[in-house]
């Protein structure tokens, strides 16, 4: 946990910028994998985090804005709690660790919070992304499941959002913490990446790096050969020499702070002529969008600055022809950059994704875009000091998506349909680095993590 004072500062920010009401912010519970008492591992929702900083199952909180008055459920520990965890601390001692001094059991929530609308008080609460949070939201207003999303407070998401998005120098050291864990852990991907070895290997080397620094993966391993799908988990697929692997993972912290890189690179050690010339253009695309961060761009603006070097680099490949800027209005660059260039990032590698990407990567005057390759970018809005951000273009070639494009003929002004046979078994390539808005630029988080073709080719393979 950060100090008490961070905690109490946050939640008087949240109760100054709601404004009035009650606000309702659940803590996530165990959740069995393949019965009640084999559980996945506990994470603790971020919000949570962020407000409370306690990590620990079957917690609640309820803040009275209009009474300023703060409280703590949860159930206090049982002798079989004991036997089977060891000693646990009380409701009590676990409140005063984030600066709460008043308490209730966790089967009172229902009535305070009813007592609340008997006074005429708003309940605000966040958009649930579990089951158990729905069934447990349904139950306490007495509506549907599918109403439950729908009543979600805007205000509340709104003023989370406000507060999260600006990383203090705290956060701030935690993800950098992450992000040096995270190049660790690319680093080990690049030397065991060996003829023989199979993806989950060494997927599994990376994750158990993960967890003997503390803390665990920020989210599954990406390791793999099939590049061009874009969240291709580790296989059984035996790496053979000449292949292009595509890996993308980061660490997380002891306080759930997130890093998110990605590196491509081949088996053993050598790119052969046509890899290289694909990696360096995402990695030209990936130079120029960087050099374009500052506050008060849009994001989307870097984005489309991306797409444009990316769609140059095509044209010299042959692959697209006509005016790079044209080429990208009409949306031809997106049949080999499918998705986004970034995302904020934080306590959740997407950063607040559960309250909305609108809410969190876009603005009132600016609305997240429905069409095919802009429909996945997270983040569009005008960039300020104090948001993480991740920068990662890349290029993937799908079959399926190549033959669906050149059957309808489409963008064929762009797109020579004609000389995609040979990238039919490429796979995909993208970088990715993550950053902190300042004042006047951007900095890089983390310590330089190896990225050009000569200095991949020269690290040793174990």
């Amino acid at each position: 946990m950060f100090s008490i004072d961070i905690y109490k500062e946050r939640r008087q920010l949240l109760k100054k910028t709601v404004g009035s009401g009650l606000i309702l912010l659940l803590g996530n519970e165990e959740v069995g994998m393949n019965y009640r008492d084999n559980t996945y591992h506990f994470r603790q929702d971020s919000t949570f985090l962020y407000f409370f900083g306690l990590d620990k199952p079957g917690l609640a909180a309820l803040v009275n804005v209009d009474e300023d008055v703060e409280i703590l459920l949860g159930n206090e520990p049982t002798i079989d709690d004991i036997v089977w965890m060891g000693t646990q601390p009380s409701v009590s001692d676990t409140a005063a660790l984030t600066g709460i001094h008043q308490v209730d059991a966790l089967s009172a929530l229902e009535t305070l919070v009813k007592k609340s609308f008997a006074k005429g008080q708003t309940v605000h609460y966040l958009p649930p992304y579990r089951a158990q949070a729905v069934i447990k939201l349904s139950e306490i207003f007495g509506i549907s499941y599918a109403e439950v999303q729908e009543r979600a407070s805007v205000k509340l998401i709104k003023a989370v959002v406000a507060q999260r998005s600006y990383k203090s120098a705290q956060e701030v050291s935690e993800i950098n913490k992450a992000v040096l864990v995270s190049n660790e852990m690319h680093l080990a991907a690049i030397r065991y990446s060996k003829e023989g070895r199979t993806e989950k290997y060494v997927a599994g080397i990376l994750e158990g790096m993960a967890l003997s620094a503390g803390g665990n993966i920020a989210y599954p391993v990406i390791y793999t050969v099939n590049g061009q799908t874009l969240h291709n988990h580790p296989t059984q697929n035996q790496l053979k020499k000449g292949q292009l692997i595509l890996c993308d993972c980061g660490a997380e912290t002891a306080m759930h702070y997130a890093g998110d890189l990605t590196r491509t690179f081949p088996v053993e050690q050598k790119f052969t002529a046509l890899q290289k010339e694909v990696y360096e253009i995402v990695l030209k695309a990936e130079e120029a969008a960087v050099d374009a961060l500052k506050p008060g761009i849009r994001f989307l603006d870097v984005h489309h600055l991306a797409c444009e070097q990316l769609v140059d680099g095509l044209k010299q490949l042959g692959l697209m022809k006509g005016d790079a800027q044209e080429a990208v209005s009409q949306g031809a660059h997106a049949l080999f950059f499918q998705c986004g260039l970034g995302h904020m990032m934080g306590l959740d590698v997407h950063d607040m994704e559960d309250l909305g990407e609108q809410y969190v990567g876009y603005s009132d005057d600016l609305v997240k875009s429905k069409e095919f390759g802009l429909k996945s970018l997270r983040l569009g809005r005008e960039l300020e000091a104090g948001f993480v951000l991740t920068v990662e273009p890349g290029l993937y070639f799908i079959p399926e998506l190549m033959d669906m494009w050149q059957a309808q003929g489409k963008l064929k002004d762009f797109i020579n349909y004609d000389k995609l046979a040979a990238f039919r078994d490429f796979g995909g390539a993208r970088i990715e680095d993550n950053f902190l808005i300042t004042e006047n630029g951007y900095q890089l988080l983390g310590e330089p993590l190896i990225k050009s073709v000569a200095d991949i080719e020269a690290l040793g393979r174990i």
